[in-house]
């Protein structure tokens, strides 16, 4: 009898150990708003965009109304990292503070992050069967069936772009306007959305790197869209730092790109 007291007793303390340990929104299903405010952006290209960033409590802090679209097709509140393309690196990136603000601006909506961003990807694998060697991954492709799921819950308001270092060579940037105005069109036929923003943002500039000639034909691409192509915008980086590597931007500096990337949105909607 005492034996059969003692497991009880230790079972009931697993239990509710269990029970403490496990953040509250994994226990029930994330309830969503009606579609019309529930407003999805799309987060998409290379390492910069997946994000790269130490992760720190901030970055760990749900905000009310920002979920995310995980790796399972699952809405839940965003935390950092949002991506999952590189586990064992990925960290914050510029989604999170581009949904908090967004949020905080228009109160009667839900913002739905989808984030399909893929660290070394080229602009090449930004098509119909494009293959990425690094991750053993289809980028266009799956990031076509994750959205399109996404969209059955809510509404794509936007499309969040950062890419171009792997294309910083001689042989893909002088093709790289072409293929960046080719995708821009494809991603709104392919997700019936014609008219959705698109937003690129600038590649760091770090002094330590000094910009090559083909990664300065690469940012004219993108520096020049909104004159060439309807619905887009550029968010310049002038001013963030990166982690120590001359790559990647570092925690902080993400943040601030959510927040220029934010702005140009908002920017764009009342225009």
């Amino acid at each position: 009898m005492f034996k059969r007291r003692l497991f009880l007793s230790v079972l009931s303390s697993c239990v509710l150990s269990s029970c403490l340990t496990t953040p509250l929104f994994a226990q029930d299903e994330t309830k969503l708003p009606e579609r019309d405010q529930f407003h999805l952006f799309l987060l998409i290209g290379q390492s910069n965009m997946a994000g790269r960033g130490k992760v720190s409590e901030v970055d760990l802090t749900p905000q009310p109304r920002v979920l995310c679209f995980t790796q399972e097709q699952k809405w839940q509140p965003a935390v950092d990292p949002l991506h999952f393309d590189k586990p064992s690196i990925v960290g914050v990136g510029i989604g999170k503070t581009f949904g908090t603000i967004i949020a905080e601006k228009n109160p009667e909506i839900v913002v739905g992050l989808i984030p399909c961003a893929v660290g070394g990807s080229p602009i090449s694998s930004w098509e119909p069967g494009g293959y990425h060697a690094q991750t053993k991954s289809h980028p266009y492709d799956d990031m076509l069936k994750r959205c399109r799921v996404a969209m059955k819950s809510g509404k794509l308001k936007g499309i969040l772009w950062h890419q171009g270092e792997s294309d910083s060579n001689p042989k893909q940037s002088v093709v790289h306007e072409q293929k960046l105005h080719e995708l821009i069109d494809r991603l709104r036929k392919d997700l019936d959305a014609p008219e959705v923003p698109f937003i690129a943002g600038q590649l760091g500039q770090f002094p330590e790197r000094p910009w090559s000639a083909d990664k300065k034909l690469v940012n004219q691409a993108h520096e020049t869209l909104p004159e060439k192509v309807p619905h887009t915008a550029f968010v310049p980086s002038n001013g963030l730092t990166h982690k120590g590597d001359q790559v990647h931007f570092n925690a902080e500096s993400y943040r601030e790109f959510g927040r220029r990337y934010a702005n140009a949105y908002l920017k764009m909607i009342k225009e």
